[in-house]
């Protein structure tokens, strides 16, 4: 009897234990190909989908080189998801290369035509002082007359949001409902965030020109009346010459540029070396390809607050809060 009660114990554990796997199996097992799209995913999908990024948190997916398990990865996925406009220039081989076959979804659909207006407006003036150069310099980074970091723009959003939900209810249609909710909560989130950054960013001067680690912020620039430059873009190397440490410095002081931001995915030596040059401040890290790990900016929507709140105390005007 005793061995009976022993056993059905043991039989009703390993049942406990395996339920969260089951549950786990039932979601939509969702690839995509990094942190901000997973996180955009996981908004919409909530406890119906299974989320697995490519490249993590703090991490930058241009120049990732796919390990041989993301392949087995992708053949396990229900659907697959990732930004599109040449940001991941390994997505789409490494798709090929695996067995997988069901639903990929572009999550930037329908942006091209609004980055071909906007291209060749709002290019900034310090990125044509050396064109040619900017073009070779990252392997996999150049996109031409594309910016793919749509998502810096919260206006976008409707359009990832959208793209996402029609691919999830085609993986999954029998949830179609649940997703169509959480992505208009989802939504009102996104525009609220929005006009909340629109009247923070506006209280910092026009013509203010901001300095990062590469050329990541065209579209946050665009959204929201702000001017930013990369000493990536101005050098093809990663510790510059004299002569063009002098260069970028003049450019600085030709741009007003009032402070130096880090980024979280890209080394920190050329804005530490043009603050000691300079004599300007590093005023914070600045969230563009990759989500912080952890804190305020692990998710999209708040790693867009923290770069606004960041770039507005760092530069707006005295006497604004």
């Amino acid at each position: 009897m005793r061995l009976s009660r022993t056993t059905a114990l043991l039989a009703g554990v390993s049942t406990l234990l395996a339920l969260p796997a089951a549950l786990a199996a039932e979601r939509v097992q969702v690839v995509t190909s990094f942190s901000i799209l997973a996180d955009m995913i996981e908004n919409v999908g909530g406890e119906h989908v299974e989320v697995t990024a490519l490249v993590g948190p703090d991490s930058d997916a241009h120049v990732y080189s796919p390990r041989p398990t993301d392949a087995r990865t992708l053949a396990e996925a229900d659907l697959v998801i990732f930004n599109g406009l040449q940001f991941e220039g390994w997505i789409e081989r490494l798709i090929d290369a695996s067995d997988f076959a069901g639903p990929r979804v572009v999550a930037t659909e329908g942006i091209e035509a609004r980055l071909a207006d906007l291209a060749d407006d709002d290019h900034d003036e310090a990125h044509d002082h050396d064109h040619d150069a900017q073009a070779s310099h990252h392997d996999g980074h150049d996109h031409g007359a594309i910016d793919p970091h749509a998502w810096q723009d919260l206006g976008m959003g409707e359009l990832y949001v959208g793209n996402i939900l029609a691919g999830l209810i085609e993986a999954d249609p029998d949830n179609s409902g649940a997703y169509e909710a959480r992505a208009a909560r989802y939504l009102e989130e996104v525009a609220a965030l929005d006009s909340e950054l629109h009247e923070l960013l506006d209280e910092i001067p026009a013509g203010t020109s901001v300095i990062t680690g590469h050329d990541s912020f065209g579209h946050f620039a665009r959204a929201y009346s702000l001017q930013f430059l990369s000493p990536q873009g101005l050098s093809t190397e990663t510790e510059p010459s004299a002569a063009n440490m002098a260069r970028l410095i003049d450019v600085i002081r030709e741009e007003n540029v009032r402070a130096l931001f880090h980024e979280n995915m890209t080394s920190p030596a050329m804005i530490d070396q043009l603050a000691e040059e300079t004599g300007l401040s590093v005023a914070g890290t600045l969230y563009a390809d990759a989500l912080a790990s952890d804190g305020e900016a692990s998710t999209w929507l708040g790693m867009m607050r923290h770069n606004a709140h960041t770039l507005h105390d760092a530069l707006a005007e005295p006497g604004h809060d």
